[in-house]
């Protein structure tokens, strides 16, 4: 029996996709097409073989995923050889409607459908790409893993917003939480680099990437997390403001004359280290630090700052930590962003070994000292890898 996957990521205009075997977490091959129905489209394909690239006319999600199939059988590996079990799908938001990963049949797709108010930009591609594989492989199972329900097992008052209850009763008005794939898949990691039981261990999460949450896992469970109702609360992103007072909406809109979508657009794509140093990618913010340029050294001290906090009040929330963990793409790359965010905690037991924290080395490892009561890991996720993990234990139940 094969343990290989089919991942599909659809987003609004691009599609993710790797075959990845679910046992080992080795990708047979993967891919991206971008710029979808927007006239000219890319297709990227990286195999065994080497990496192609494509330039070529894309309208729908359908003839993303079709361009992926045709990319298998020219450039390999062929999806027949490799006898694929089952398809995965990322679906951003399940509500507090799914808390584990499910088997997609029409009643599934209702219910996502019905969902789509709390994901507007992110459940209708990924219906549209459970769609198309449905259809282009109707005799494969295939399986919905959903970002928001790793973090179903918060309780209701980390949960719950202060708000009239109806909000929440008649409209679902709570913290969701984003990420969980991701949030799974590296406190388990995490607990494999210390050889624990996940069960035994208290971990603080620190996904940082373009988007960026915390997690709060006591026991391999999800207790606190930072994003909330929409993956806009919580720490500084590259283009989330990420916290802030809830009044300065009805202030942009009484002294703007700022309407909701403009509002809402700027707090999701203009904020966050591009509002504060125009610019979010971290590579660039970090040149632009070095050369001393004041608003990327006061967006670096935000961030960071937003990041501390939320460790010192994790660390409450869970009463011991067993360890930090810093992921994904900041996460694992900066040694600045680990160091400052997490100076001054030495009472907490947090100490950073800063000959590990900048060795020029990949891979899960331990940056904090030998004496450090507390761990400080990175540990690099693996979202396909979990989709695909989750996939087949749903398919093999």
């Amino acid at each position: 029996m094969s343990d290989h996957v089919l991942v599909i990521n659809a987003g609004s205009s691009s599609l993710k996709y790797s075959v990845v075997d679910a046992s080992t977490g080795e990708p047979a091959a993967a891919g991206l097409v971008e710029r979808i129905g927007e006239g000219e489209g890319r297709h990227v394909h990286r195999s065994p073989a080497g990496e192609t690239e494509t330039t070529l006319s894309i309208p729908t999600h359908e003839d993303a995923l079709r361009s992926a199939m045709d990319a298998f059988e020219a450039d390999g590996p062929s999806l027949a050889d490799l006898d694929l079990e089952a398809v995965g799908h990322r679906v951003v938001h399940g509500g507090s409607r799914f808390s584990a990963s499910a088997l997609i049949d029409d009643a599934l797709i209702a219910e996502v459908t019905d969902l789509v108010p709390l994901a507007p930009l992110h459940n209708p591609a990924n219906l549209e790409g459970i769609r198309v594989a449905r259809g282009l492989f109707p005799d494969l199972p295939q399986v919905a893993v959903f970002d928001t329900a790793f973090h179903q097992t918060l309780p209701p008052h980390a949960y719950t917003y202060a708000v009239p209850t109806d909000w929440l009763e008649d409209h679902g008005i709570r913290r969701y939480g984003f990420h969980g794939t991701s949030h799974s898949f590296v406190s388990q990691e995490a607990a494999r680099l210390l050889v624990r039981d996940p069960s035994d261990l208290n971990v603080i999460v620190l996904h940082l990437g373009n988007g960026c949450s915390a997690s709060a896992v006591r026991g391999g469970r999800s207790v606190e997390t930072s994003m909330g109702l929409t993956p806009l609360e919580g720490l500084v992103m590259g283009t989330r403001s990420g916290d802030l007072d809830p009044a300065i909406p009805a202030y942009l809109t009484r002294e703007l004359g700022m309407s909701v979508d403009e509002i809402d657009h700027a707090l999701n794509s203009a904020s966050g280290l591009r509002g504060l140093a125009g610019e979010n990618d971290f590579r660039e913010l970090s040149r632009l630090r070095a050369s001393n340029d004041e608003r990327a050294c006061l967006a670096f001290d935000v961030y960071c700052h937003r990041i501390r906090k939320y460790v010192g009040a994790y660390y409450a929330v869970l009463g011991t930590v067993d360890a930090v963990v810093f992921t994904a793409g900041v996460g694992e790359n900066s040694a600045d962003v680990r160091a400052a965010s997490l100076d001054g905690l030495e009472r907490l037991g947090i100490t950073i070994d800063p000959d590990r924290n900048s060795a020029p080395v990949t891979g899960a490892r331990r940056i904090s000292t030998d004496g450090s009561e507390v761990a400080v890991l990175v540990v690099p996720t693996n979202e396909e890898w979990q989709i695909a993990r989750e996939t087949l234990t749903v398919v093999r139940a």
